[in-house]
C-alpha cells in the first residue's frame, strides 16, 4: 500500500472515537499523550482503524506515532507534510520537534535537523539547518570580552525571590545576560514579564535582558510523553537545557549560571543538581542562591499567584518590587490579573 492512499484529516477535540484511537495508538507506542496539544490529526486504514497520527503545539510536532503494522510504508512523511502544511498556515514557519533517539533518522529526510540530543533519552530537531547558528549570532550585542554570567526565568510574576538572583549575579559580575523565557504558557504573558524583568533590572546598567527564543525550554512545556517517569523527565530537561546553554555561554564568553534553590519541589531540586553536575564540566559554574524568605517563608512567585486570584493585592506588597507592584496594580497589568483570576490551579503555572 502506497502512502498516497491514505488520506490524513484533522482529529476533532470532539470526536471521542477518533480520540480514544489516538490514545491506544499512542499507548502501543509507548507515547504518551502530551498535556500541550492544540492540533491533532491522523490517517486510518479501509476498517477504520487510526494507523498513524501527530500533533501541534505553539511551533512544535508533538505524538507522532505509526502502528507498527504500518512502517515503511511512508505514512509518517505525510503526517508530518500535513502538520508542517498546518503550521505554515498559522504562520509558523520555523518549527521544532522532539523525538526518540532511535526514530531521529526518520525526520532527517522529512527536513528535520539535529540540533542536541540527550543520549538515550531524546532528539531536539530543527526544519532550520542554520536555525541554532542564526539564534547564536543574533545574540552578538551581548557577547562581551569580559567574563559574563547568565540568569534564566519565567518571572510569573517577577518577585523579590528573582530579584535577589538578580542583585546576586549583577554584584558579583561585571557583564549579566538575564534571559526571560519567551514561551508564552504562562499566566501572566511574556510582554508583562519581559517588562516587569527590565524595569526591575534598570538599576543595573550592566545587565542585558533578553528573550529566551525557542532554544530555552521551561519545565511547563518540555516533552515528557516519550519518557518513561518524571525524574527521568526532569534530568533529560536538565541535560538538553545544559548541552544549548553551554553553547549559548561559549559564544557569549558566560562562565557562570545562577539558579534559584528550590528546597520544597523535588524536580527543581532535581533539576539544579543534574545541572550542577554537567555545567561545570563544560565551563560554566552553576551558582546556587538560598530562597529569600519574607516572615518565615520562602518567597514564591505560586504564592504572588495565589494571593492575585483571592483579590488581596496589597498583601503581595512584601513580595515583589515596586516595580512589579505598580505593573500589576495598574492598567498594564490588567490582563495579566485577570488572567490569574480566571484560572482554576494558579499553582502550577
Amino acid at each position: 500500500m502506497r502512502m498516497s492512499e491514505y488520506m490524513v484529516a484533522a482529529i476533532s477535540p470532539k470526536d471521542r472515537r477518533a480520540q480514544a484511537q489516538m490514545d491506544a495508538l499512542l499507548t502501543a507506542e509507548g507515547i504518551d499523550r502530551d498535556r500541550h496539544l492544540t492540533y491533532s490529526a491522523g490517517m486510518w486504514d479501509d476498517e477504520g482503524r487510526l494507523i498513524a497520527t501527530g500533533s501541534l503545539f505553539e511551533n512544535t510536532l508533538r505524538c507522532l506515532a505509526v502502528d507498527g503494522a504500518h512502517r515503511g510504508e511512508g505514512l509518517m512523511a505525510d503526517i508530518v507534510s500535513h502538520l508542517v502544511q498546518v503550521q505554515m498556515e498559522r504562520g509558523n514557519a520555523h518549527l521544532f520537534l522532539y523525538t526518540k533517539c532511535e526514530s531521529a533518522r526518520f525526520f532527517e529526510p522529512l527536513g528535520f535537523y539535529e540540533i542536541a540530543r540527550v543520549e538515550g533519552s531524546l532528539v531536539f530537531m530543527e526544519n532550520r539547518r542554520d536555525g541554532f547558528a542564526r539564534y547564536v549570532k543574533g545574540l552578538a550585542p551581548y557577547a562581551g570580552g569580559e567574563p559574563g554570567a547568565a540568569v534564566v526565568m519565567n518571572a510569573n510574576p517577577f518577585t523579590r525571590g528573582h530579584g535577589e538572583l538578580l542583585r546576586r549575579a549583577a554584584q558579583e559580575n561585571a557583564r549579566v545576560v538575564l534571559f526571560v523565557l519567551s514561551e508564552d504558557r504562562s499566566l501572566v504573558p511574556c510582554r508583562d514579564r519581559l517588562a516587569m524583568v527590565k524595569a526591575a533590572a534598570a538599576q543595573y546598567p550592566h545587565v542585558s535582558v533578553v528573550l529566551s527564543g525557542s532554544y530555552m525550554i521551561s519545565s511547563a512545556t518540555f516533552p515528557s510523553y516519550f519518557l518513561k517517569d518524571a525524574d527521568t523527565v526532569t534530568r533529560a530537561h536538565a541535560q538538553l537545557d545544559a548541552t544549548l546553554f553551554t553553547r549559548i555561554a561559549a559564544a557569549l564568553n558566560l562562565r557562570r549560571r545562577y539558579v534559584g534553590e528550590e528546597p520544597f519541589s523535588h524536580a527543581t531540586s532535581l533539576y539544579n543538581e543534574a545541572l550542577s553536575a554537567i555545567l561545570p564540566k563544560r565551563g560554566v559554574e552553576l551558582i546556587i542562591v538560598p530562597r529569600l524568605e519574607e516572615q518565615g517563608e520562602a518567597i514564591s512567585a505560586s504564592h504572588v499567584r495565589q494571593l492575585i486570584k483571592a483579590g488581596r493585592m496589597e498583601e503581595i506588597r512584601p513580595l515583589v518590587p515596586e516595580t512589579t507592584y505598580d505593573y500589576l496594580s495598574g492598567p498594564q497589568g490588567r490582563e495579566a490579573v485577570a488572567r490569574i483570576k480566571a484560572a482554576e490551579d494558579v499553582v502550577h503555572h
